[in-house]
């Protein structure tokens, strides 16, 4: 590959990473930015931040998942702008290191992105690497030379396979989850409709025993024995016959 640029894809209808390398291979601590043309297509991991002397970081660079346009390659661009920050600086991360910068003191490395056609095979080695020299004025301003602060960039394109499986297992889980919750619901419903039914059945069978304990209570009022006012008059007749029949 030639140099300055950075490899993005092969695409495979899912998001895309490609990962540049920065070294600070100086004395000085050096903040960097990142910035891009299509800021809508890629999402960059940090954008922003500081290199201690002689540090290394990887900056992730994403392409959003998108179909593929031949119109748009090679007109994606990036560019990592830096700055050495002063000897008396103790911030890790000041807000205003951007603010009211001097131009002389800026220094950027543009990156030009090349598209890889569209491929079946998710697998690819390709890796490329972008040396910018840039030339900064030196703090002290003693001697008046100037230093030279050299960033590395390294690409090397990788598919978030390994993301994409945990997606979509987890898409399956959740559907499993849903067809759970659907049944659990449905056999929530019949439990319901069986225990109207119990009811109703046991409001009938009480309708029936009152309607029994009516008719076997008339039945033995029907049957209950004779008043105490008749077995009286019976005894008194008796009682008169008896005497009758003595005097006789």
């Amino acid at each position: 590959m030639t140099r300055h640029e950075i490899i993005i894809g092969p695409f495979t209808g899912g998001p895309v990473t490609s990962y540049i390398k920065l070294t600070n291979p100086t004395n000085k601590k050096v903040y960097f930015k990142i910035k891009t043309t299509a800021p809508k297509r890629y999402c960059v991991r940090p954008n922003s931040g500081a290199l201690k002397p002689k540090d290394v970081t990887e900056i992730a660079v994403c392409l959003q998942p998108y179909d593929f346009d031949p119109s748009e390659k090679n007109k994606h661009k990036f560019m990592v702008q830096t700055v050495v920050a002063p000897d008396d600086d103790d911030d890790e991360y000041p807000i205003d290191v951007w603010k009211d910068i001097n131009p002389d003191q800026l220094m950027d490395s543009k990156l030009k992105c090349v598209f890889e056609n569209p491929v079946t095979s998710t697998s690819v080695t390709a890796k490329t690497t972008v040396t910018s020299t840039t030339t900064k004025a030196d703090s002290t301003a003693t001697n008046g030379k100037n230093k030279a602060v050299d960033m590395a960039a390294k690409s090397s394109p990788k598919v978030l396979g390994e993301a994409e499986e945990k997606l979509l297992k987890a898409a399956q889980e959740v559907t499993q989850l849903r067809v759970e919750e659907s049944t659990l619901r449905q056999e929530n419903l019949q439990l319901r409709e069986d225990l109207m039914k119990w009811r109703n059945a046991a409001m009938g069978n009480d309708g029936n025993l009152a309607a029994a304990r009516g008719l076997i209570s008339q039945s033995n009022s029907q049957l209950s024995p004779t008043s105490p006012t008749s077995i009286v008059i019976a005894i008194a007749m008796v009682i008169f016959g008896y005497l009758l029949g003595k005097l006789i």
